[in-house]
């Protein structure tokens, strides 16, 4: 499985019992979603390597308690603490409307109400504080805070994102 091809789930944070089993980090606003999963990939050495789920559950809303096929001690455990996981982006569910992922909308037709299109969604930076929309247009790479009320439509069909950015925010970049 290559990395383009998945969506980053979480992180292994740490072991949990001398039993072999982990706490996987579930970076979601739904971890419920992912008790059932039969394997995850867990990036090693460059490489996504599937893992096999013994069981799992969750663990203080944010966890997956995980035991692995074939993983029966602490040291084994060790072998994979701080490893980051991914599931196929084909496990993630549709969102409709103005919900989408990040990976989703790179490539889109960036439109302003009043300015018409502005250039093309080069991705979302995310640095915890403020995810921001970067567009490029032309030379110039113009940064749009990524807030609800600035998000008219997501047109997958069009692939496009119609916009109502404050009045000069996109003249600061052009």
């Amino acid at each position: 499985m290559r990395k383009k091809d998945c969506f980053y789930l979480g992180k292994i944070a740490k072991k949990f019992s001398f039993k072999g089993e982990v706490l996987v980090y579930l970076d979601t606003d739904e971890p419920e979603m992912y008790t059932e999963l039969e394997s995850m990939f867990v990036e090693t050495n460059g490489h996504l390597v599937p893992f096999f789920i013994e069981r799992s559950s969750i663990h203080r809303e944010k966890f997956l308690r995980t035991k692995f096929e074939d993983m029966e001690s602490e040291e084994e455990a060790d072998t994979i603490v701080g490893k980051d996981v991914y599931l196929p982006l084909t496990m993630l569910p549709t969102l409709e409307g103005n919900k989408f992922y990040y990976h989703e909308v790179v490539g889109f037709d960036a439109i302003d109400q009043r300015l018409g299109n502005f250039g093309t969604v080069l991705r979302i930076l995310d640095n915890g504080v403020q995810a921001l929309f970067e567009v490029q247009k032309d030379e110039a790479i113009i940064l749009i805070p990524l807030i609800d009320e600035f998000i008219i439509e997501v047109n997958r069909e069009n692939k496009s994102i119609l916009f109502n950015t404050p009045e000069g925010l996109i003249d600061l970049y052009i």
